[in-house]
């Protein structure tokens, strides 16, 4: 597991969707609001796991990129990006949940949103409300040139306070839509409404319990009653709603869980959650964390140990494993559980790029040439991730091929945003590559692609 910022091609927080303690503003950029992104290769899966059948009944082609921020928010929403839309869960509201079919049940909204076209609509519904405030702003200025002072001001009080109304039923709409939705899209997957439902109702509690007075016209989605009610009868007429989690998909979710939260909890609340006494498989899993980060590595070995004893076919039980002897600074002693988990999963991007770090950390020179080939093998799976990139780069330099360095710094930079500096790496790059060769061109791609892009940046 690990932190990362997040892929800054994700050009706009188009729609912030309905969940408790959003925090983030719409219409910025995804890496101005502070987002950080943890790695997970298990806790990806899953999601996946949960998106793939919503994505295929919703008709979406290819399904939303999940990613999984590293916040104790109860949030989650959905962008849409140069590659297609994406859909983030934040640790918090994976945390609070209390199984699978709760977390289904918000991924299901949040396939609503983007079925429903709302990362276009989202935009014209915010332009259509800055109408009014702007119109107000003008006859509030000229009001106060005109030396009527307290009138502008008011006026402009009254512009402000309509646009954000009339933005706030606009949403409103599109959150019982995006409801409806999900209530559809889990009927079609022959999942349980009862999840969502049992959401609903405890964002209801909290509701009833933090908003004594609260304005259900100043907020922008239906109240937690008003949810509750309007899915009911969906959730009576569900054929499936007695439809449970089976117990290897529980327990999938619970390790996910345990996980999770020995690394982002404060350790003192994780080890409430996952008390010492506690000697079952999730808690040890949790414990392994806990201790890693307490630290006291002797019992993160332990709890590992045990782990990998009991089910020795286990790939993250081995990346964990690996993922203590790298915060011992010991990455030789790494490479053979980051080997095992990536024979585990060969596929796994985050797993391939764990084995590069551990093989290039030792800093042996022959050891770099297999961590450039696992980069490549991660590279041919996600060929946006920065770290990879960086590592990369990292592991031509070691082998003295600075051509092919600046190519990966060049895919770096790009990746990045940065549209200077990938121009002058892939310029860079190009000058040392044979002419013609697919790197060679991979550089001209670059430069003919960053050199506009790095102009309008300018400007």
């Amino acid at each position: 597991m690990s932190l990362k910022t997040p892929n800054p091609r994700i050009r706009k927080l188009v729609f912030a969707a309905g969940f408790a303690c959003a925090a983030l503003a719409i219409g910025l950029p995804a890496q101005a609001q502070g987002i950080s992104l943890l790695r997970d290769t298990e806790t990806e899966e899953a999601l996946r796991s949960y998106e793939a059948p919503l994505a295929r009944a919703a008709g979406l082609d290819p399904a939303p990129k999940v990613w999984l921020v590293g916040a104790n928010d109860i949030n989650a929403f959905v962008t849409y990006g140069d590659r297609g839309e994406n859909m983030f869960i934040f640790a918090g509201i994976l945390l609070w949940l209390r199984n699978p079919n709760e977390l289904i049940g918000v991924m299901a909204h949040e396939t609503g949103h983007i079925s429903a076209g709302h990362l276009s609509r989202g935009q014209y519904g915010m332009k259509k409300a800055m109408i009014p405030m702007l119109l107000s702003l003008v006859a509030g200025l000229g009001a106060m040139v005109a030396g009527a002072g307290e009138v502008g001001m008011a006026i402009m009080g009254v512009g402000n306070a309509y646009a954000q109304a009339q933005m706030a039923a606009f949403t409103r709409v599109q959150e019982s839509t995006a409801d409806q939705i999900a209530a559809k899209l889990l009927r079609a997957t022959r999942q349980s409404p009862m999840g969502m439902y049992k959401t609903f109702q405890r964002f209801a509690a909290d509701e009833a319990r933090s908003a004594y007075r609260l304005d259900k016209f100043a907020v922008t989605h239906p109240s937690g009653q008003d949810r509750v009610f309007d899915l009911n009868d969906m959730v009576e007429s569900s054929p499936y709603r007695e439809v449970q989690d089976s117990p290897e998909v529980l327990h999938t979710f619970q390790m996910v869980q345990a996980k999770l939260a020995g690394y982002t909890l404060a350790v003192k609340d994780a080890l409430i959650r996952y008390p010492e006494s506690d000697k079952s498989e999730v808690a040890r899993y949790a414990q392994a964390m806990i201790y890693m980060r307490q630290p006291n590595f002797q019992k993160a070995l332990a709890a590992a140990n045990s782990l990998i004893a009991e089910e020795p076919n286990n790939p993250y039980f081995y990346e964990v494993r690996g993922q203590i002897y790298m915060s011992l600074t010991k990455p030789a002693l790494a490479i053979p559980d980051y080997q095992k988990s990536v024979n585990l999963r060969p596929r796994a991007p985050q797993l391939r790029l764990a084995l590069a770090t551990a093989q290039l950390a030792t800093q042996d020179p022959s050891l770099a040439a297999p961590a450039l080939q696992n980069l490549k093998a991660a590279i041919l799976v996600e060929d946006d991730d920065l770290f990879t990139w960086y590592q990369a780069a990292q592991a031509y330099s070691v082998l003295k091929n600075e051509p092919m360095a600046s190519l990966a710094t060049a895919e770096l930079w790009y990746n990045a945003g940065d549209m200077r500096k990938a121009l002058i790496f892939g310029t860079r790059a190009r000058g040392g590559l044979d002419q013609g060769g697919t790197d060679w061109q991979r550089a001209n791609d670059i430069i003919g692609a960053a050199g506009p892009l790095a102009a309008q940046q300018r400007r």
